[in-house]
């Protein structure tokens, strides 16, 4: 989560260069123990900024595909006419369910309950890792752990399918995890450019947004891949 002088710093950026931000702040209710702060309350950055939001994030409904952007009307205008083009509409039953759960809910508490259940859940994703041996980086805001898993030696002989092979080391890995522990979790090199993935090839990201029972049976199916540290460590 961006701190208040970090978001000035881009704001700076943004003006003396006179470039227009969208900025992405699906997660505004999710953050732990940090401010969200969104960009375009920063002097001189209304005019420049869309703010995008997201119901399926904000209520955890992802499937209804209903969203927003906030911003000047001369940056509104053609986004509307782009979306109208693009995707067209979003159906109106949807529309109005969302309506009635932002009335409701700050009516009866959602967003704090919220937030403290996905943080008690971050918490238990990250005792895991603790137990298994495998850092992270503790994540501020949204519902997604970053682990590095260095420390992971996948046997040489290991079979992959070509489709898997060809999209290199970050995905092998990650397929590794799938085959061998039946846990899930997302190649990050797939947010960096051709340039830059290898910068994250180490690193595997899971979401916490499940059950508790999800977490707990992932914790047990994680004890299995200890035997693959103790290998690394003794080479």
């Amino acid at each position: 989560v961006f701190t208040r002088g970090e978001l000035e710093a881009i704001a700076a950026v943004a003006q003396r260069h006179n470039l227009l931000v969208i900025s992405d702040e699906v997660y505004e209710h999710l953050t732990y123990g940090i401010e969200h702060i969104s960009i375009a309350t920063l002097p001189g950055m209304w005019e420049r900024t869309v703010t995008v939001g997201s119901a399926g994030k904000l209520f955890g409904v992802t499937g209804w595909r209903v969203g927003w952007a906030i911003g000047p009307a001369e940056l509104i205008q053609p986004t509307l006419s782009a979306h109208t083009r693009i995707v067209f509409t979003t159906n109106t039953p949807l529309q109005e369910g969302v309506a009635s759960a932002f009335e409701q809910a700050v009516a009866n508490g959602f967003f704090d309950s919220q937030r403290e259940e996905y943080e008690r859940r971050r918490n238990r994703l990250m005792a895991i890792f603790d137990d298994v041996g495998l850092p992270y980086v503790v994540p501020d805001g949204a519902y997604y752990l970053l682990v590095n898993a260095a420390a992971i030696k996948i046997p040489a002989a290991y079979e992959f399918p070509p489709f898997i092979e060809e999209r290199g080391p970050n995905f092998k890995l990650v397929y590794f995890f799938i085959k061998e522990f039946g846990v899930s979790g997302i190649p990050p090199t797939e947010f960096y450019s051709a340039a830059h993935k290898p910068l994250a090839n180490d690193y595997i990201r899971f979401a916490f947004c499940k059950t508790d029972e999800g977490l707990e049976d992932a914790s047990k199916r994680l004890q299995k891949l200890k035997r693959y540290l103790c290998a690394r460590k003794s080479s």
